[in-house]
C-alpha cells in the first residue's frame, strides 16, 4: 500500500485541498511525494489563485479602512514531519509586479506602498506533525489611490529542512483600481415634474465631495442624493489608439438591489432609466471617448413619476 500523503485540507475553501494535489502535480511543477522530500507552499497561492487574490472585500470603518487577510502556509511530505519547519517570508519587489503586468494585459499595477500595508510576521513556525499554520497581512485601503491598482507579492523565500515548489510560492494580493475613481464634488438638482427647463423645486447645489468607488477595472458606483440614495453602476470599455487612452460603450444603471425593495419600490417609479446629459457632448454609445471628455460625461439625469433628478460630478 502506498504511504499516505499529508497536504493541508485547507480552512479556507472546501475544494483546496484538490487543489492543492493537482497544483503540486501539474506537468510543469511536478512533485514526487514518495522520494521523502518535505514541501512548503501556500495552498491558495501562485498565479493560478490570483482572481482569489483580489482584495475586495469592505474595509473596516476605521480611519485607514483595515482590511485583514488571512492564509495558511503549509507544509507537504510522505511521512508526518518530526521537527518543526521554520518558514520565512518576504514581501516582493517590483520584478514581482512585472511577472503580473507580463502575464495578464487588463491592468497594469504598481508595487503597494509601504505605508498602505503591515506584514511583520515573516517567520511562521510549523510544528512537527502539524500540517499548516495560519498567519496574516492588513491593508489600510484608505491610504491607497482608488485610481491605481496595486499589488502586493508576498512570497516563501526559504524553509528549514523543506523545499519550495514551484507555482504556490507567492501571493499577488492585488487592489484593482478604476481611471475614473475618486473624489468628484457633486452637485444636485431636483425637479417637481419631468421637465428639466422649468424652475427646479431643488436649485442646483453642492452637495460636497462624494466618490466614484471601483468595481472593476472598467466599472464604478457613485450615489444619487435622491430619496434613499441608490447608487449608480457605470460600466465602459478602455482601449489604448496610438498611445491615447479611449473611453467607450459607456452605460449607467441604478443597481437593482438598490431600487429592487423597501422604501423605493413602494414609493418611487422609475419612468426614465438614468442616461448621460452631458453639457458638452450630445453622448453617444458609439463614440470613444478621451479620459477629458469622458469627465465631462458625469452628468447623470432620471426621470420618476413625479420628479426629474440630476447628479453632477466634477472630477476633484
Amino acid at each position: 500500500m502506498k504511504k499516505k500523503i499529508y497536504l493541508l485540507a485547507t480552512i479556507l475553501t472546501a475544494t483546496a485541498a484538490l487543489f492543492l494535489s493537482s497544483c503540486l502535480k501539474d506537468n510543469s511543477h511536478y512533485i514526487n511525494f514518495n522520494t521523502g522530500t518535505t514541501f512548503v507552499d501556500f495552498p491558495l497561492g501562485g498565479f493560478v489563485n490570483y482572481a482569489s487574490d483580489a482584495i475586495t472585500e469592505s474595509p473596516g470603518t476605521d480611519a485607514n479602512g483595515t482590511i485583514v487577510r488571512q492564509f495558511a502556509v503549509n507544509v507537504a511530505s510522505a511521512n508526518p514531519t518530526t521537527k518543526a519547519t521554520v518558514v520565512t517570508l518576504a514581501v516582493g519587489g517590483q520584478s514581482d509586479v512585472d511577472v503580473i503586468n507580463k502575464l495578464q494585459s487588463n491592468v497594469s499595477y504598481v508595487l503597494m506602498p509601504s505605508n498602505a500595508y503591515s506584514f511583520t510576521a515573516t517567520t511562521v513556525t510549523i510544528p512537527a506533525g502539524q500540517l499548516y499554520v495560519i498567519t496574516s497581512v492588513t491593508f489600510y485601503k484608505a491610504l491607497l489611490d482608488p485610481s491605481v491598482s496595486y499589488v502586493l507579492p508576498i512570497k516563501i523565500v526559504s524553509a528549514t529542512g523543506a523545499q519550495l515548489t514551484g507555482n504556490l510560492n507567492i501571493h499577488y494580493y492585488h487592489f484593482i483600481g478604476n481611471d475614473f475613481a475618486g473624489a468628484y464634488e457633486h452637485f444636485y438638482t431636483r425637479w417637481n415634474d419631468a421637465d428639466t427647463t422649468t424652475v427646479a423645486s431643488t436649485p442646483r447645489g453642492d452637495m460636497g465631495p462624494t466618490t466614484f468607488s471601483p468595481v472593476s477595472a472598467t466599472e464604478f458606483t457613485v450615489q444619487t442624493s435622491y430619496y434613499t440614495g441608490p447608487n449608480y453602476d457605470v460600466t465602459f470599455n478602455k482601449t489604448i489608439v496610438a498611445g491615447v487612452a479611449k473611453y467607450s460603450n459607456w452605460s449607467i444603471q441604478f443597481l437593482p438591489g438598490d431600487i429592487s425593495s423597501g422604501l423605493w419600490a413602494a414609493n418611487i417609479t422609475v419612468v426614465t432609466p438614468p442616461k448621460f446629459v452631458s453639457l458638452h457632448y450630445a453622448f453617444d454609445p458609439t463614440a470613444q471617448y478621451t479620459y477629458a471628455q469622458s469627465l465631462t460625461l458625469m452628468r447623470f439625469y432620471f426621470k420618476t413619476a413625479s420628479r426629474a433628478i440630476i447628479d453632477d460630478y466634477t472630477h476633484l
